[in-house]
């Protein structure tokens, strides 16, 4: 699939916007991290998985921009997912992996587990690393 034949909602992204969402994709990565290893996890699970996702999506974000010059705007998930994967398919299973935890993190009323945090940091650290090559 190439970049063309994915149809979603985008905004144009130069080196600047590559590197400032790369750079907030760090910062939601450190202060999950930080708050995971100041509380043991399991008491922030959902803080620190909402913090993973939203590394992973200025991750994705920054991968975008330096690909494509342009990243996803729109609201449904999969179409930056799609994106995503038109550049690279682990990274956007990665994506998909993050954003299949946001609302039950971010709004649900039952706590994430222990398995879905370190499920959603190594996806989260995986896409930061990828967007920082």
């Amino acid at each position: 699939m190439t970049p063309k034949d994915v149809n979603t909602r985008t905004v144009a992204a130069d080196k600047t916007v590559q590197q400032g969402r790369l750079a907030k994709a760090k910062q939601f990565l450190q202060v999950a991290d930080d708050a995971r290893e100041l509380s043991d996890g399991e008491d922030v699970a959902d803080a620190c998985v909402t913090l993973y996702v939203h590394a992973g999506i200025a991750a994705a974000d920054a991968i975008c921009a330096g690909a494509l010059g342009k990243h996803s705007k729109g609201q449904d998930h999969q179409d930056a997912i799609a994106l995503l994967a038109s550049v690279d398919k682990q990274a956007s299973n990665s994506l998909g992996v993050l954003l299949g935890m946001k609302t039950r993190a971010g709004y649900g009323h039952d706590p994430i587990s222990g398995t879905k945090l370190t499920s959603a940091e190594r996806a989260a650290r995986s896409l930061v690393e990828k967007a920082s090559l």
